[in-house]
């Protein structure tokens, strides 16, 4: 259950997505989770740490670690069955109104 609790939160699978091709400074990873606040960022940076997914490297960069990048492969499933539900979504009848323009 503790996984889930931390992956519940807002923005935890976000920062691990992110982080997936390799280190990200702060900046830009902030940048890449369309400017969240820095607070918000660095106390989820902190859980990621303290949690031992994510670590700093040498230069600053955040990066995830061997359990990060389990994590990480984990989540691919995850987002393979996200694109069957979007698709299986795509093919329902809608009774939605149309988006706006």
């Amino acid at each position: 259950m503790a996984a889930l609790d931390l992956f519940g939160r807002r923005w935890i699978l976000r920062i691990v997505w992110e982080l997936r091709d390799g280190p990200l400074g702060f900046r830009p990873l902030q940048q890449r989770c369309d400017g969240m606040s820095s607070s918000v960022l660095q106390q989820r940076l902190t859980e990621l740490q303290e949690t031992l997914l994510v670590e700093r490297d040498p230069a600053g960069a955040y990066r995830l670690t061997a359990l990060g990048r389990d994590a990480y492969h984990e989540l691919r499933g995850l987002v393979r069955w996200s694109d069957r539900w979007a698709a299986e979504l795509d093919r329902q009848p809608s009774d939605r109104p149309a988006a706006g323009p």
